[in-house]
């Protein structure tokens, strides 16, 4: 497993990171033995960076990895968020980066995973109503009290990153980005690398549309993505499109579209790291492989203008989802 540092002064961590949202909530029901099994075969292939929120199933997730981690916590680097505050069952949200809250939310953090300290916290997104060096100065008073050992933010602009990096040094921001969500290449990716910050790359397979096996006609209602714009009416026959060139491109490369998919970002970006969401077993080999494919620049500016920001249909988020996300 290919290595790529957390940060500056941070860990080294496997360049594929597993997402455990899907294991909770919003595709479709949960299985703790299937998701249990997918985290240790994942740990065996090499994937050593485990990512979840306090808002995945109301801490569901948490508490789930919780169970996985009292025998593996030494092997993993465990990320965790906090910020996005909902009722369990409810989808109306509210953010809170109050640095009350702050404090409250770790704790209930590090009591469902069981663990004393956690090695990657997140705000999940922003409030403006709380300044940020308020929100870091609480967070780094967790890195001080021993509970937190490196601080991320997620979906942030240059300026805030800036802002909370002058405040404490910042690990890692977390953003959505994939062949049809350019928009970190606007400004975050480059603020990044100068402040030498480690880049997350979260949804890389397009919430499963990139692997070209997604149906979207075949989605249950509790499967969040049926509410997307992309996945919907004349945008997802649009991008259906998108999808067929992919699986042409990765046919010429005897590869899968997936594989492709996660390569373009590891190629393009060294200090880029995909955090891809799996629930079942099945397709971790194959995301794993994306590793030993090797693009070449020319390979990386095909793909780009396939993917050109114009040529993708809707919007990654319905309007509520984009509350906290800044641009």
């Amino acid at each position: 497993m290919e290595q790529r540092p957390l940060g500056s002064s941070g860990p080294l961590v496997s360049a594929l990171a597993l997402g455990c949202m899907g294991m909770s909530e919003f595709y479709g029901p949960s299985d703790t033995e299937q998701s249990l099994h997918t985290l240790r075969l994942a740990l065996d292939l090499g994937v050593t960076f485990l990512d979840t929120a306090d808002m995945y199933g109301a801490g569901h997730n948490e508490t789930l990895l919780g169970q996985f981690l009292k025998g593996h916590r030494d092997q993993v680097v465990l990320a965790t968020k906090f910020g996005i505050v909902r009722d369990p069952g409810a989808t109306e949200r509210r953010i809170d980066n109050s640095p009350a809250y702050v404090a409250a939310a770790c704790e209930a953090s590090l009591r469902r995973l069981g663990v004393e300290t956690i090695d990657l916290y997140y705000c999940h997104r922003r409030n403006h109503e709380t300044p940020v060096e308020d929100m870091v100065g609480a967070m780094a008073r967790l890195v001080e009290a021993g509970k937190v050992r490196y601080l991320g933010l997620s979906e942030v602009s240059p300026d805030t990153l800036r802002a909370a990096h002058a405040v404490h040094p910042i690990a890692a921001v977390q953003s959505e980005y994939s062949l049809w969500t350019r928009d970190p290449e606007r400004g975050i990716l480059e603020a990044c690398r100068a402040l030498g910050v480690a880049f997350v790359a979260y949804s890389p397979l397009g919430r499963g549309f990139l692997t070209g096996a997604l149906d979207p006609a075949h989605l249950t209602p509790d499967d969040f993505r049926s509410r997307h714009p992309r996945f919907r009416d004349d945008a997802l026959a649009r991008n259906r499109e998108l999808v067929e060139h992919l699986r042409a491109f990765a046919q010429a490369k005897e590869a899968t579209p997936a594989q492709v998919a996660l390569a373009w970002i590891l190629a393009r970006h060294p200090h880029a790291i995909a955090l891809f969401g799996a629930k079942r077993p099945e397709r971790l080999p194959e995301n794993v492989a994306a590793l030993s494919l090797i693009l070449t620049p020319g390979d990386v500016a095909a793909l780009d203008a396939l993917f050109a920001p114009e040529a993708v249909s809707g919007a990654r988020y319905p309007e509520a989802n984009m509350a906290g996300i800044e641009t």
